[in-house]
């Protein structure tokens, strides 16, 4: 299957990539030397690079979450179960409603 594969794909490659070795027309001429250019002047050194400081950035990483956000993603997160669990008839759904206590 190997060869079957091999016999297949060679032909191909043969097509779409470059022959092997250098095939030139003989009577192209070889190519113009390069015209020297004068030495230019050298560039002035520049300053050394200020390096930011985290707190005098304003950008916060997106993934830190604060403690209150960390809270409600966790009720979030009760919450999305409890609905899908509901969804397959098991009943885990939240004991106090709107402020009220719900007995299941």
């Amino acid at each position: 299957m190997a060869h079957a594969i091999a016999r297949l794909f060679v032909p191909l490659l043969r097509l779409l990539l470059p022959p092997a070795g250098q095939h030139r027309c003989p009577a192209e001429p070889p190519p113009a030397a390069l015209p020297f250019a004068p030495p230019t002047a050298p560039r002035p050194l520049m300053p050394a690079p200020v390096l930011l400081r985290g707190e005098d950035s304003a950008l916060v990483r997106p993934y830190v979450l604060t403690p209150e956000e960390r809270q409600e993603a966790r009720q979030q997160q009760v919450r999305r179960r409890v609905l899908w669990l509901a969804v397959h008839g098991v009943d885990a759904g939240p004991r106090w409603i709107h402020g009220m206590e719900v007995t299941a």
